[in-house]
């Protein structure tokens, strides 16, 4: 009965496993969290003024003379993703070398036989090695996502980040960037290159069934990770 009870244990664990493979999120490398709440207004004064029903609400204005730029932990900003990357490397070695020896001896006296009488030695040699590399990379990434304001550092920059996911048939895909943005480089629009993102961390990222047909299983990484061959 416990053979059986402990069979079915397992059955249910790797079943649970398998399920889990198949909806897991790709693991990320993008600033945490994802995404912030505004924080509260430090005038406890404004923050406890009741809502008249007016337009104007003293806990949630800004000022007149004040933008919409994010510039508070909880703003949003759009990115505008365009990354073009390019590089190629090329090499080209050619080595050559030659040797000959040659020598002669005449008639041997002295000895019987006339086997190494007008002996001659001769050998040549040569080596030749050629070697050629060539490599290029060519990556192209546009796309447009909005994050949050999940830090505002001393100096006034802002750390960013945040997630974008679209589910296509049966995969979802998943657009992420995290990175340091610099207030005075947001234009009227609230909005900023990817290229003057410090420190960006852009992802693009897949789950389903075409994602999952790249990736060895895990039983034949197992075994490839202790079999000694």
């Amino acid at each position: 009965m416990s053979t059986c009870l402990a069979a079915r244990r397992w059955s249910i664990c790797c079943l649970a496993l398998g399920l889990a493979a198949c909806t897991s999120v790709p693991p990320t490398n993008v600033h945490q969290p994802m995404t912030a709440r505004p924080q509260q207004r430090s005038d406890q004064f404004v923050a406890n003024l009741a809502a008249t029903g007016s337009i104007y609400q003293a806990g949630t204005s800004r000022t007149l003379f004040e933008d919409r730029r994010a510039r508070y932990v909880g703003d949003t900003i759009t990115v505008t993703i365009t990354e073009n990357t390019s590089a190629a490397t090329k090499s080209n070695a050619s080595l050559a070398k030659t040797g000959s020896i040659s020598a002669a001896a005449g008639p041997i006296v002295g000895l019987p036989g006339k086997s190494f009488q007008g002996m001659q030695l001769t050998a040549n040699s040569s080596n030749s090695a050629n070697g050629k590399g060539e490599a290029a990379a060519n990556n192209v990434f546009t796309g447009t996502i909005t994050v949050t304001v999940i830090e505002v550092l001393a100096n006034g920059n802002l750390l960013v980040s945040g997630e974008k996911q679209v589910a296509i048939g049966h995969g979802q895909e998943y657009i992420r960037l995290s990175g340091i943005v610099n207030p005075y480089f947001v234009n009227a629009a609230n909005t900023i290159a990817s290229s003057q993102v410090a420190d960006a961390r852009i992802e693009y990222k897949e789950s389903g069934a075409i994602s999952e047909a790249q990736v060895m299983g895990w039983l034949a990484r197992f075994f490839l990770s202790v079999l000694p061959f």
